[in-house]
């Protein structure tokens, strides 16, 4: 067989690098939120995340999907889901660094911060395991509303050790928790839930009921309990389903099958069945909503900041693969249309950072109104932004980004699923402005926040006049363009964001490109790339 001719002009493999320690905008929101404390460790797992052998780790726990067991070999049901020991060694990797617990185990200042960070290094390496380590982490803010509850299992639930066996929660030396509020009648709409839980004896918080019904989407499976809602006689309420019974007997549930997922599929998600399954009620009957949303928000508050994460894994291996593939006689990266492109890859990506970063600070903060507003909007501005941030560097790399063995490909797939899980985009919209409605105090944190950066750019300016009108004098007609409201209250809050606290020339970019004007486009690449922006592309990584 004939030799193959040299192989030039390929962009070495991207491995062996400090995520973290490459990503000046990170490092600089890790010391504005007060949580320079964690550089040592945000330092050490970042080393970990670029090296090759993790970033194969991530490949390997996607390439051998979980694999649902029903029953053992001697014909007794089991209900496990086995998992590649990538998955295993990627979950160990985030527990040990209390990526499901920081901020309830380090009370200090910046700990949302830090552990924001994280998470969203995390996602830079496999999004999957970051299923099972967001609800651990969301359970407990729901669980202290029990404080019975919180007392038995928040020690183990915060615990940095991982303890994948299934056996009893007294046997184990770290526990994981997970959430089960969706059904086949009524997806994202819970109050349509027909799971049915009867008391035990005289039933009421803190309380065992008896649970029967099903569940059409519980991920992480292997979960020691459950975050569940079902109907009781005084409505929706919530209640913890543990996996294991007190007695060391099997709670009376059973998984019926794996959902086939076009993403995320190192995670397992399957349909549950339960039928008289032993639960304990959280906080009063009838008030399932008010104590899961405590849960909910954490989730979505993670949405955000893993699909930011999404965002700058995929503008740096477009920046990687531009900075040494060359094409017509110089560098892609010195093109001007790819810088361009770049350029808007770049800027994105740091803006959904400064978005999710002051919102970490709010929780720091305990701005609840800040948090409460902040959070509907970045999840659905940033959720929505990463497929198309994704797609666009794919195609930076062309042909060789759509193959399955580049990670371009895994986050693409990736991309959809933060927008579509815990609320999708029209829930969110609607949450906005049920918020404004209900919550007037949300009206004014947003304006306050809009107006501390309107004075440094004269665009943001004008959008905050515009933006003002509207929520001052809200019109009734206004849920018919609520996506549309949505994005303008994002795109003039990262602005906002940016020019206060961010970098001064990604500012100036994000400002040009996004806000109302000449400029502004949505499409990467569609605004040009002004000589002056040039250095955030060496900036960014």
């Amino acid at each position: 067989m004939p030799r193959s001719h040299e192989v030039v002009n390929q962009p070495p493999s991207l491995v062996d690098y400090n995520v973290y320690l490459r990503d000046p905008a990170l490092r600089e929101w890790v010391a504005l939120g007060d949580a320079a404390w964690a550089e040592p460790d945000l330092a050490e797992y970042g080393a970990l995340a670029g090296s090759e052998e993790v970033i194969r780790l991530g490949f390997e726990a996607n390439e051998f999907r979980p694999v649902f067991e029903s029953h053992d070999p001697q014909g007794r049901r089991v209900d496990r889901v086995r998992y590649h020991p990538a998955y295993h060694r990627l979950m160990e990797m985030a527990i040990e660094r209390g990526i499901h617990s920081l901020p309830w185990t380090e009370e200090r200042p910046g700990a949302h911060v830090a552990r924001g960070a994280l998470e969203y290094l995390q996602h830079q390496v496999e999004s999957g395991h970051g299923c099972p380590t967001t609800m651990t982490f969301a359970s407990i803010p729901t669980l202290r509303v029990q404080p019975e509850l919180a007392s038995a299992w928040e020690p183990g639930v915060t615990a940095r050790v991982y303890d994948p066996r299934d056996v009893p929660m007294a046997d184990k030396h770290g526990l994981t928790l997970g959430m089960a509020m969706t059904e086949k009648q009524g997806g994202s709409d819970v109050r349509a839930n027909s799971t049915a839980a009867e008391p035990v004896g005289n039933g009421g918080p803190g309380e065992e009921y008896r649970v029967t019904g099903h569940k059409f989407f519980v991920s992480a499976p292997m979960s020691d309990g459950f975050v569940i809602l079902a109907q009781t006689p005084a409505g929706l309420s919530c209640f913890l389903l543990p996996r294991w019974r007190a007695d060391g007997t099997r709670n009376a549930f059973e998984l019926q099958r794996l959902k086939n997922k076009m993403g995320n599929v190192s995670n397992a998600s399957a349909e549950m069945e339960l039928f008289d399954a032993s639960a304990w009620l959280i906080g009063e009957p009838g008030r399932g909503v008010a104590n899961i949303i405590r849960m909910v928000a954490l989730t979505r508050f993670d949405c955000m900041v893993g699909s930011a994460g999404l965002m700058r894994q995929a503008a740096v291996q477009a920046l990687h693969h531009c900075r040494h593939r060359s094409a017509f006689g110089r560098a892609l990266v010195e093109q001007p249309v790819m810088q361009g492109v770049l350029l808007d890859l770049v800027v994105e990506s740091e803006a959904a950072l400064a978005l999710a970063m002051r919102a970490a600070r709010a929780l720091d903060g305990d701005e609840q109104a800040a948090v409460r507003i902040l959070t509907p909007i970045g999840k659905y501005w940033i959720c929505k932004r990463t497929p198309t941030v994704t797609a666009e560097a794919m195609e930076c790399i062309g042909g060789s980004g759509f193959m399955e063995d580049r990670l371009l490909a895994r986050l693409y797939r990736e991309a959809p699923v933060n927008a579509i899980w815990e609320g999708s985009g029209n829930v969110q919209c609607l949450d906005v402005l049920r918020a404004f409605a209900r919550e007037p105090e949300t009206v004014e944190t947003v304006l306050a926040e809009l107006r501390a950066g309107a004075s440094l750019d004269t665009g943001l300016e004008r959008e905050v006049k515009a933006i003002e009108a509207v929520l001052t004098r809200p019109d009734a007609g206004i849920e018919r363009v609520a996506r549309g409201w949505v994005e303008r209250l994002a795109i003039a809050l990262q602005a906002s964001v940016l020019l206060r606290f961010g970098n001064p020339l990604t500012a100036e970019a994000f400002c040009r490109l996004r806000l109302p004007g000449t400029h502004r486009t949505l499409l990467p690449g569609g605004g040009g790339c002004d000589p002056r922006f040039a250095p955030l592309l060496d900036r960014a990584f």
